[in-house]
């Protein structure tokens, strides 16, 4: 415990101390945000388009930095030997696996809190009340040890350059099956079936149901994201290699 959660803070303040790149993890997103709600791009439910955005949004914060961010970052870490000299400490492949997740977690915190902001500024007023915060809480945490698990599992086993393009490749899939700028509606009954059972689809699904509409997440929700979040960190422990 004590290595992991040294582990855990130099991982925060290793964060912190990255402000351009904490800068770019903030700006895009709200610049995503103003835009497809300013414009019509793409066709949204409801007459107010920020309600359907807005969710969005936060379930592209959680994947863009739990899932690219992450396993870039890892992977040059890896190529430069900085992983290879934490394997003679105690820390070990779970727990520096929880370390990373931590990180990720305070930056999608801030994320989170910059665009939830901006919305209220264009005229979002999230549903859900205290019950539907818990629910948010317990859906971005699966989320992000999900796509943490999916992004290290990838930094662990490929070169640093393979590694961004397949993670740049994989978030651009995620992105086009998730339904975070385009209702699962507009898309094929087949690949509706198929982004539901997706980290990023299940996220984006479950944060609408409870902002947009004011209900809870669903069963199949709940059932993908928890398994993602079960599976996947535990593929990246066994498979994860430190040099």
């Amino acid at each position: 415990m004590n290595a992991w959660w040294a582990q855990s803070r130099a991982e925060v303040a290793m964060t912190i101390r990255r402000g351009e790149t904490l800068l770019l993890t903030i700006g895009i997103p709200v610049l995503l945000l103003i835009f497809f709600t300013e414009t019509h791009v793409t066709s949204t439910p409801g007459a107010h388009r920020v309600n359907f955005i807005a969710p969005g949004i936060v379930a592209l914060c959680v994947m863009s930095t739990a899932l690219v961010a992450l396993s870039i970052a890892t992977g040059f870490e890896r190529n430069f030997g900085v992983i290879r000299r934490l394997h003679v400490t105690p820390l070990g492949r779970p727990r520096l696996i929880g370390a990373k997740i931590a990180g990720v977690v305070v930056t999608e915190a801030i994320q989170i809190i910059v665009v939830g902001v901006v919305a209220w500024f264009l005229d979002w007023r999230p549903s859900g009340g205290v019950t539907g915060a818990l629910n948010v809480v317990a859906l971005v945490l699966l989320a992000s040890a999900g796509f943490a698990g999916i992004g290290l599992a990838l930094a662990g086993r490929l070169r640093a350059e393979v590694n961004l393009a397949a993670s740049n490749g994989l978030y651009l899939v995620l992105l086009l099956l998730s339904g975070i700028v385009v209702p699962l509606s507009s898309l094929p009954a087949l690949v509706q079936r198929v982004a539901v059972a997706l980290p990023s689809g299940a996220l984006a699904e479950g944060l609408r149901r409870v902002l947009e509409h004011g209900g809870s997440p669903s069963g199949g929700d709940w059932l993908s994201l928890g398994l993602w979040a079960l599976l996947a960190p535990l593929l990246a422990a066994r498979t994860f290699r430190f040099d």
